[in-house]
């Protein structure tokens, strides 16, 4: 059975690049009928955080992406590290090394000093000295001396890294807690991962996983390293490209679906299909199709697919998506006014987000007073009169679409006006704005007796200064 694994450090939140890095191995297992698995690698004690595993737990939660098994937390398995490093020590492919902090570093600036690539050089290797006193030791792989790594990885074809490039790494520090690369190790063969999809920022971590693995004489996964994510400007992703938190997006208004979707076509294609359901994604998912160039972060294009998306969702489910928004705004929904749902019906095309949806809808449940420009722009005082005439003729005029747009045009006409010359202003006197959808439309859902009331507030102002 296929296993996939998402394994992110708990240091930050789970950002766009890990989300997509999650979707992909999602996608992967559930195309196959396999399983995916969620790690926490929280060995950075220095930064891991609760509030950063909770972070990614809620991002994952809120874009779909359930997993078969996990959370596993590293910081739980520590006695399962220190014996496969046993094991290593006893089959001479691992040692202990007492270097200590300034002698590395005073090895690194020698190298460095001499034009070399700074690496570890062994000397613990085979040393047969009297370990120095008072130094706890770290535990080291007996990398290969020659030879040469070779896999075939399913994004970028085949890899090949000669063992001489590659020095002793770390397998266990000195405080009893292993290194990213022993970790991920040990963990992927305890866990019966058959396919790592991660970020290519990990292929020159491969080849020396992969001679661990071989020392222990383990079968090996098979390995898709996926391009990094770009900003739009060809630099590497970062906040001012939209690199927040996936829950960031979240309190943006963005739908999980939406972000879904453009997460997939980050990278991945199927033939030009530009909108495709979580479904249609598990069945045209495949690995030959992840470009092997990084992708651009485009956030016009995920603010297009979103409004696409709203466009398509159910009503009730976006009233109460937007109720909340509402409410910060002042505005407490169906008990003020018409039912959310019909005004979020009326409003959904014409927005991108779940707050500009609020925003759009606040004058259906409170009255929002124009500024001082468009009151002076368009309820002139020849205007005035006319909504007072207008407000009265309301009264009785039969209350549905067809006849409000009706009188609507029949009162514009007696006196002479445009239809934008009359619609202007009677957006402006009840609505507060001059943008909104179909005049007649809007008057019809906020009601007879809130139009006729907000209409009046403006002419009467007319009239007492008369």
């Amino acid at each position: 059975m296929i296993r996939t694994r998402f394994a992110p450090s708990p240091t930050g939140y789970l950002h766009i690049g890990g989300a997509r890095t999650a979707l992909f191995s999602w996608a992967f297992a559930r195309r196959h009928g396999g399983q995916f698995i969620l790690r926490i690698e929280d060995t950075d004690l220095e930064r891991s955080t609760e509030a950063s595993t909770q972070a990614i737990l809620d991002g994952m939660a809120w874009l779909g992406l359930h997993y078969d098994e996990g959370p596993f937390h590293q910081m739980k398995r520590l006695e399962r590290y220190r014996e496969v490093a046993e094991h290593l020590l006893r089959k001479g492919n691992a040692y202990h090394c007492y270097a200590s902090k300034e002698e590395l570093e005073a090895l690194r600036e020698a190298q460095r000093a001499r034009g070399e690539k700074p690496r570890y050089d062994g000397r613990w290797r085979d040393s047969s000295a009297t370990p120095p006193a008072g130094i706890k030791p770290v535990i080291r792989f007996k990398t290969p001396q020659s030879g040469e790594v070779t896999f075939h990885d399913l994004v970028k074809g085949p890899i090949t890294v000669a063992n001489s490039e590659l020095d002793d790494l770390v397998l266990m520090r000195a405080d009893g807690v292993p290194t990213y690369n022993f970790g991920v190790v040990v963990d992927d063969l305890d866990m019966g991962i058959t396919h790592v999809i991660r970020g290519d920022d990990h292929v020159n971590n491969t080849p020396r996983q992969i001679n661990i693995m071989q020392a222990l004489g383990a079968s090996l996964p098979q390995f898709a390293h996926v391009p990094m994510i770009l900003g739009a400007d060809g630099e590497r992703l970062s906040k001012r490209h939209g690199a927040v938190s996936v829950t960031q997006y979240r309190d943006d208004g963005y739908l999980p679906e939406a972000l879904i979707n453009y997460l997939a076509r980050l990278g991945w294609s199927h033939g030009d299909e530009e909108m495709f359901s979580r479904e249609q994604l598990v069945e045209w998912f495949d690995l030959a199709h992840i470009s092997r160039s990084p992708a651009r972060f485009n956030p016009e294009k995920l603010d297009w697919l979103n409004q696409q998306y709203l466009k398509g969702a159910d009503d009730a489910r976006l009233a109460e998506l937007v109720r909340p928004y509402l409410a910060a705004r002042g505005a407490m929904g169906d008990a003020a006014g018409p039912r959310l749902a019909e005004v979020v019906a009326l409003l959904k095309g014409r927005t991108n987000h779940i707050p500009e949806l609020a925003d759009a809808a606040v004058y259906f449940y409170r009255a929002v007073s124009a500024d001082d420009e468009l009151v002076a722009q368009h309820l002139t005082p020849a205007i005035r009169p006319v909504l007072g005439e207008l407000s009265v003729r309301m009264e009785v005029v039969e209350w549905n679409i067809p006849a409000i747009g009706s009188l609507l045009k029949t009162v514009a006409t007696e006196h002479g006006l445009k239809m934008g010359q009359l619609g202007m202003p009677v957006r402006v006197a009840v609505c507060g704005t001059t943008q909104t959808p179909s005049l007649d439309a809007t008057l019809h859902l906020l009601g007879r007796e809130t139009t006729i009331a907000r209409l009046r507030a403006h002419a009467m102002t007319n009239l007492v200064g008369m």
